[in-house]
């Protein structure tokens, strides 16, 4: 997806995360689904045990989660959860933003249209970084 800013279009926030994936891989092994029943969706719970080793997907949704919510400044908690945030594929499988009310309405209070994303991961890192851009036309 490509998005071109309009004169006068904004960068709104700006997030990053990293995350090291055996932490990950460690509260799952403790925890296993009721960490995961609360930090992901159903999609990225389906997409992530779909992949050959899941932890590393995990972790990068954790990032993802972590810098959007860096992005908004809120952190993870009363005005932005764990699954207000839902990362998927677009056609080129880019990673893409999907968010619930609560994301919604905090991005149309920090004046923003559109949350960007980019996640990586390597065998012991995952890493997010998130930006929200006010997309507007502007006179």
């Amino acid at each position: 997806m490509t998005f071109q800013l309009p004169p006068g279009g904004l960068l709104v926030g700006l997030g990053a995360d990293l995350i090291e994936v055996e932490r990950i891989r460690g509260v799952i092994e403790r925890h296993g689904e009721r960490f995961l029943d609360r930090i992901l969706t159903d999609e990225e719970k389906a997409y992530c045990s779909s992949m050959g080793a899941p932890h590393k997907h995990i972790a990068a949704r954790f990032a993802a989660k972590e810098a959007v919510s860096k992005a908004f400044t809120t952190g993870i908690g009363q005005e932005l959860g764990w699954k207000s945030v839902s990362v998927y594929h677009g056609s080129r499988h880019e990673p893409l933003v999907r968010l619930d009310e609560k994301g919604l309405a905090l991005l149309a209070q920090v004046g923003a249209t559109h949350v960007l994303l980019t996640l990586s991961h390597t065998e012991s890192h995952a890493m997010a970084v998130a930006v929200l851009l006010d997309n507007r036309k502007r006179g």
